[in-house]
């Protein structure tokens, strides 16, 4: 094993990932969740399952975990065996995708097996998402750690460098840390409220956008209060995302590395709110809204993981 090679397995991990979280998006949006009945890991009591539009789409969501949950595995086993790559944070992040890819499988089997709550199948993203984040903050780390063994990390780590250490403009105070991984979970809050929207079909309940049903506060009742509240939460994270971006701003610096992260979490959540728009004006087109729904999946990945990406770089910041 050389670290080109393993960075190769990191990154092959951490698309996979973002296919599970793809794939699991469009058996939702596409109702295919029961295209294999209540058997697992057969297909309605095959290997190969006879062809339908859900069972192939729900299939092919099982074919898909089945390999990157092998993936994962490898890229743990690497990890904790493979003496370069057995790291503390390596293997924070390589045990936490481990552990995620586990829980996943689990609820998946537990949903087919016993129909679940949407009150429990909305977590089902969530802990996909956290999955993929840990492989993708395991690729960026191998990334890094296989330049510098390249010899490249006078060069790399001199920007960086430059990027962290921008000004005497001050550190990054425990007070910003704080508020950070508060809207953090604030986030995470948002993302499940969206799943359950999708698992309940609710996002219909407000026509229109951004006015919902015509009104800037409509009737709040039922599905409607549902879809209004998550319109709500996703507006007031733009809002405090800006504001610790800002914040950070002042802190590290105008061209630091955590300014940097902060401005693109900043522009994801901007393409986030934008995307969910996008989303109500396509509910009516099926075939629009499986891949509008899919955008706002991307984004809001993208978005938690930058968000984690920029909690992590500030911890190491002050620490120094």
């Amino acid at each position: 094993m050389t670290f080109q090679r393993y960075r190769l397995l990191a990154l092959l991990t951490c698309i996979g990932m973002f296919l599970v979280l793809i794939a699991g998006v469009l058996v939702t949006n596409t109702d295919s969740g029961r295209g294999c009945g209540t058997d697992w890991p057969l297909c309605n009591g095959k290997f190969v399952p006879a062809y339908t539009v859900e069972s192939m789409v729900e299939y092919s969501h099982r074919m898909i975990s089945g390999i990157v949950g092998l993936l994962v595995g490898a890229t743990y086993l690497v990890t904790h065996f493979w003496k370069p790559a057995r790291r503390r944070e390596n293997l924070l992040y390589a045990g936490g995708a481990l552990l995620f890819t586990v829980m996943q499988a689990i609820l998946g089997a537990m949903a087919v097996k016993w129909e679940q709550s949407s009150i429990v199948m909305a977590l089902h993203f969530g802990i996909s998402l956290f999955a993929f984040t840990c492989t993708w903050l395991l690729y960026k780390l191998v990334k890094r750690q296989t330049a510098e063994q390249n010899g490249q990390a006078e060069a790399v780590s001199s920007k960086k460098e430059r990027l962290r250490q921008p000004s005497a403009a001050g550190s990054v105070s425990n007070r910003l840390y704080g508020g950070l991984i508060a809207v953090i979970a604030y986030c995470y809050g948002v993302v499940y409220l969206g799943a359950f929207i999708r698992h309940t079909s609710s996002g219909g309940a407000c026509e229109g956008w951004p006015l919902c049903n015509g009104a800037i506060v409509p009737e709040l009742s039922g599905s409607t209060a549902v879809a209004f509240a998550h319109r709500l939460a996703a507006l007031l994270l733009l809002v405090l995302i800006a504001i610790v971006s800002i914040y950070v701003r002042k802190a590290a610096g105008a061209s630091s590395e955590l300014t940097s992260i902060g401005n693109k979490a900043l522009i994801l959540v901007v393409l986030q709110v934008l995307s969910g728009g996008l989303l109500s004006f396509t509910l009516t087109n099926e075939d629009a809204y499986v891949f509008t729904g899919l955008l706002h999946t991307v984004i809001i990945s993208a978005l938690f993981s930058m968000l984690v990406l920029l909690a992590i770089r500030m911890r190491q910041s002050m620490k120094k």
